[in-house]
């Protein structure tokens, strides 16, 4: 089934840069410029944020010499973005976003935004989708739902170090630490802690559920109230850092490819044999070899930690961006191991990714922006689920897998048919590039 959209409105380039009228903005352009205002104090001086980023991106022409004029201004609300996605605006880019889809998984239909500037990206997500239909759809499961954040302590030896540790990992102890944990927020709720040691440094990673947020901030928040409640019983404890890198957040680590951050997710389809060659242009026996030879230990012998897919991480970050996730989460969000293997007697594949660290969210950070909330909405999962918290950003966990069940899908059987350089060529455009460049 292939979803029809309108033809798209002719492409306008962005308008000239706002000009600084003589309301008295140019008194303050001036001061900016000179350094006596501060550039990130507008906002608070000027109560009014459009305003604020017209004068920032008329001093910041005049201190550089440069213009800014291909880098829209009118489109966006800045009062939306502030104190929430971003300081000192002057302006935003533009990601065309492209639609893949439908997705059928566990009996619905996703379309499925996706920005993004590597030309084939939609287009081969769009041909995995169409496998996965045309053999039955894919399914999900969500395995574990708990984001993590870890402190580290440092306590004067050792010794003391493993006894906070015992104290900490003690059932006995649990319930009196997560009712402190717990008052920080209405969703965050407590679900266990890790922890580890090194000398006299201590690691606690604690893992809660976040509702329908991502949930950095509300982990953080329990966090704290236990390290205050802590110093009852350890007052020699110093507190380091609220994190310590055992989270671990924005980089790829065995903690998390182990025991998971935000959603554990496996996601799989049955593709049928005669689908595998009409669609896919390949044959199961292929794919199997290709997936082992590559994925798996192709993977090993460049040390990967979590990397053994054919490109999973490029599905994430494009659904990250249409929908307002952190783009840098992608690392670990990107985690993955792509299994194929020939089923009912050879003839048919299995194919399953399983990401043990999906870490998304329907509220809070940009998915309050126009943009983004409208590809929640596509979706279906815009905003939290009031009947069941928490529900929307474990759909769009699966999702996100479903769509990475595509891709991987999709790619390794252009690898397989050797159609990968060709049809970059063709979606990439490639040879206009390089005319140009010549020319």
């Amino acid at each position: 089934r292939a979803l029809l959209l309108r033809p798209a409105p002719p492409l306008q380039r962005p308008g000239p840069a706002p000009q600084c009228p003589d309301d008295g903005d140019e008194e303050i352009v001036a001061a900016v410029v000179s350094g006596e205002l501060p550039s990130h104090r507008l906002e608070s001086r000027l109560r009014d944020c459009r305003r604020a980023a017209r004068l920032r991106r008329e001093a910041l022409r005049r201190i550089t010499g440069r213009g800014v004029e291909g880098l829209p201004f009118d489109g966006i609300d800045y009062e939306a973005i502030l104190g929430q996605c971003c300081e000192m605006p002057v302006g935003y880019v533009q990601l065309p976003v492209g639609v893949a889809g439908p997705l059928l998984l566990d009996g619905r239909d996703y379309h499925v935004p996706m920005a993004t500037t590597e030309g084939c990206l939609v287009a081969s997500v769009n041909r995995g989708c169409r496998a996965i239909a045309a053999s039955g759809g894919a399914f999900s499961v969500l395995l574990r739902d708990a984001m993590s954040r870890a402190p580290a302590v440092k306590l004067p030896s050792a010794k003391r170090a493993a006894e906070l540790k015992m104290f900490l990992e003690a059932p006995a102890n649990f319930e009196a630490l997560a009712a402190v944990f717990n008052k920080s927020s209405r969703f965050g709720r407590l679900q266990g802690i890790q922890c580890a040691l090194a000398g006299r440094n201590l690691y606690m990673r604690f893992t809660c559920s976040t509702g329908d947020a991502m949930g950095m901030n509300m982990v953080s928040k329990g966090v704290e109230n236990v390290l205050g409640y802590l110093r009852n019983n350890f007052p020699d404890m110093d507190v380091i850092s609220i994190s310590g890198n055992y989270c671990s957040d924005k980089k790829a680590t065995a903690v998390n490819w182990i025991d998971g951050r935000g959603k554990s997710v496996v996601c799989e389809a049955t593709i049928k044999g005669r689908v595998v060659q009409s669609v896919l242009k390949t044959t199961v026996e292929k794919l199997v070899e290709l997936n082992i030879i590559k994925n798996l230990a192709g993977s090993a012998v460049a040390g990967a930690l979590g990397g053994f897919n054919a490109h999973a991480s490029n599905i994430v970050t494009a659904l990250f961006i249409a929908t307002g996730q952190d783009p840098a989460q992608n690392v670990e969000s990107s985690q993955c191991i792509t299994m194929l293997e020939a089923v009912n007697e050879g003839k048919d594949l299995h194919i399953s990714v399983t990401m043990p660290s999906i870490e998304v969210g329907t509220i809070g950070g940009g998915t309050s922006l126009t943009s983004q909330a409208a590809c929640l909405n596509l979706l279906g999962v815009k905003g939290p689920n009031h009947g069941s918290p928490g529900a929307n950003a474990r759909l769009l966990a699966t999702i996100v897998a479903g769509s990475v069940l595509a891709g991987e899908l999709s790619l390794l059987a252009a690898l397989a048919a050797g159609q990968l350089v060709k049809s970059h060529m063709k979606y990439n455009r490639s040879s206009k590039d390089v005319a140009n460049a010549a020319s």
